[in-house]
C-alpha cells in the first residue's frame, strides 16, 4: 500500500437505539445505527406476517378471471 494516501482503520464502536454496542474495526471510530441483530423483529423470531389477503390467492382470483373469458 502506498503511505499517507490510505484512512486509518481503527478499533469501531457500533452503537444501536436498543443500547446494543457492537465492537469492530472500521475507518470512523464510531457509529450510530437504529437496529441491530439483537433487536430486530427477524432475528429475534417476534416478526408478525401482516398479509390480509395473500399473494397465492391474489394470482388465483385474477388468473380465474382471464381463464373465464378465453
Amino acid at each position: 500500500m502506498k503511505a499517507d494516501i490510505h484512512p486509518q482503520y481503527v478499533d469501531a464502536v457500533i452503537i444501536c437505539a436498543c443500547g446494543n454496542r457492537v465492537k469492530t474495526r472500521s475507518t470512523r471510530k464510531e457509529m450510530h445505527i437504529n437496529t441491530c441483530s439483537a433487536c430486530h423483529p427477524f432475528y429475534t423470531g417476534k416478526a408478525t406476517f401482516l398479509d390480509t389477503e395473500g399473494r397465492v390467492e391474489r394470482f388465483q382470483k385474477r388468473y380465474q378471471k382471464f381463464a373465464k373469458k378465453s
